[in-house]
């Protein structure tokens, strides 16, 4: 590819009858996996980014004509720039908190400065990045302080950066919403720091996403920064009062102290809520700053009602009631690959059994497990090694599925992380738990004939449990949960046979199960 940068389109004055072709970073993520269909119904074309395309691939709109997956590393930067080719605007939705770690204000600064690069290179019109919303100068938290960063590393080649900066985002599925919900929810008495007096102004997703899209056709938004929020400014301590009230408890009682520090707080939020603590401590740092739009600019460039707070919350609460939510705080973990296996001794636990039933409904008895439907077997045990990881800084029992009855490819169920899956054939599990190793858990199908005295088809189920230990604190782990394999193992195995069983003779035909999407 020539090294010289392209000649950057200008950003023309769009309207929504204007299909444009743009480029969305993210789109595996909470807001971007939001996005894409969005645009789409508004009649733009998309082309979607993703280090594996699989994990786009059972996302309802990834098929839809207009729709293009480009597997791509965002750090590649000529390889960014290829896949932009032809793309009239770009959207920056990538935030690496959860994956660098400390690091992540550095990650994030080269990032955003070679998203940028790439983009000048292809001739990218503008840029539209979701930033944070808060006070300007010193003192910021460092997710705040990251934030800003990121908005002039994406300002730096040249090409005209429109900057939403958004505080609490309030809808289903969401970090902060997550926090905001289990701490309410779970203790009538709380402990917080000082920071629960500091003013906040939350935004409804749903107004975060309609912006998003809106500003692609107000020419006066191009290379400028919005602060964006809800029509009602409120404190923490009013906002867990309004959740409270929303989920007809009685009312929390909320002591503020100075001696709580963002390290303990984001600790105590670890092990109360399904955030992990490597996303709750800056979070928990930024809840210091005063986070209230400065101006009214966004809303006389872009007019329209936005979502009062009591309503976001009752929706986001209706939301998860009814599952099937569109994307989730845990969407973002990374799929590990097979090198990781690659050396070293494998520990393998296969069990297999034959279920009078054929494949899709054991299949469906499969995908139950986790995220609030149990193991099928030992659940007491289940629930002791979730309150023991969430003890030792992993993730436990407490994150949720999208969807009772189906799963998709990368998504959390509880500590497992989905890294293979195949309708009617195969799923296979990782633990992301706190483990000295690596653990799969992985089924496996097929026909056979014969199955029951009837001579129905049937399924053969194989289950099998991999771990490959990492020193002698791996290997004396393997050796002191295996006399609990045959009660967890065998119990999950008789649970799925049991399960699939009954739906079949209790309905005369197995559950219909949708075809796999097809990756483009």
């Amino acid at each position: 590819m020539n090294d010289a940068p392209a000649a950057v389109r200008a950003p023309a004055a769009t309207t929504a009858a204007t299909p444009l072709r743009l480029f969305v970073t993210g789109a595996t993520g909470y807001i971007g996996g939001r996005l894409v269909p969005r645009l789409l119904a508004a009649g733009h074309a998309v082309v979607c980014v993703a280090r594996d395309r699989r994990k786009l691939a059972a996302r309802s709109w990834s098929g839809a004509p207009g729709v293009t997956i480009v597997e791509c590393d965002v750090g590649d930067e000529a390889a960014l720039a290829r896949a932009m080719q032809g793309c009239d605007a770009a959207y920056y939705l990538i935030h690496s908190m959860l994956a660098a770690g400390r690091e992540f204000r550095d990650h994030d600064r080269r990032l955003a400065a070679g998203f940028a690069a790439a983009a000048a290179r292809a001739g990218v019109g503008r840029l539209l990045y979701l930033g944070g919303l808060g006070e300007l100068g010193d003192g910021l938290s460092e997710h705040l302080a990251s934030r800003r960063e990121v908005e002039r590393s994406l300002a730096g080649a040249g090409v005209p950066v429109t900057v939403l900066r958004a505080a609490m985002i309030l809808g289903s599925g969401s970090a902060s919403f997550e926090i905001l919900r289990y701490l309410v929810e779970r203790l009538p008495v709380m402990v917080t720091p000082r920071w629960v007096t500091t003013e906040c102004q939350p935004i409804a997703v749903g107004d975060v996403l309609d912006l998003l899209v809106r500003c692609l056709g107000e020419p006066a938004t191009v290379g400028a920064t919005l602060d964006i929020g809800g029509p009602d400014v409120l404190s923490y301590l009013e906002l867990m009062h309004v959740m409270q009230e929303e989920l007809h408890l009685r009312r929390r009682w909320i002591v503020p102290l100075p001696v709580l520090t963002p390290r303990l707080s984001s600790l105590w939020i670890h092990l109360v809520t399904p955030i992990d603590h490597a996303i709750a401590r800056p979070l928990a740092e930024g809840l210091r700053n005063r986070v209230v739009c400065r101006d009214d600019r966004a809303l006389r460039l872009l007019p329209g009602p936005r979502t009062p707070v009591r309503a976001s919350i009752a929706k986001a609460l209706v939301r998860e009631r009814e599952g099937g939510l569109e994307t989730a705080w845990s969407d973002a973990g990374p799929i590990p690959g097979d090198p990781d296996w690659a050396g070293g001794r494998v520990f393998v636990d296969r069990r297999s059994c034959v279920v009078a039933a054929p494949r899709e409904a054991v299949f469906a008895a499969i995908v139950r497990i986790g995220g609030g439907h149990g193991y099928y077997a030992a659940d007491l045990l289940w629930r002791a090694r979730g309150v023991l990881d969430r003890l030792f800084g992993g993730p436990g029992l407490r994150r949720r599925r999208k969807d009772p009855d189906a799963v998709r490819f990368g998504e959390a169920l509880d500590f497992w992380r989905v890294t293979a899956i195949e309708s009617g054939r195969r799923l296979e599990l990782r633990a992301e738990m706190k483990l000295p190793g690596v653990a799969t858990l992985e089924f496996e199908l097929e026909p056979v004939d014969g199955a029951d005295p009837a001579g129905s088809a049937g399924t053969r189920l194989v289950q099998t449990a991999r771990f490959r230990p990492t020193g002698l604190a791996g290997l004396a782990y393997w050796y002191a949960v295996m006399p609990l394999h045959a009660i967890v193992f065998d119990g999950m195995l008789s649970g799925i046979r049991r399960h699939a069983e009954r739906s079949v003779s209790a309905t005369g035909s197995p559950p219909a199960l949708p075809p796999p999407p097809a990756p483009r």
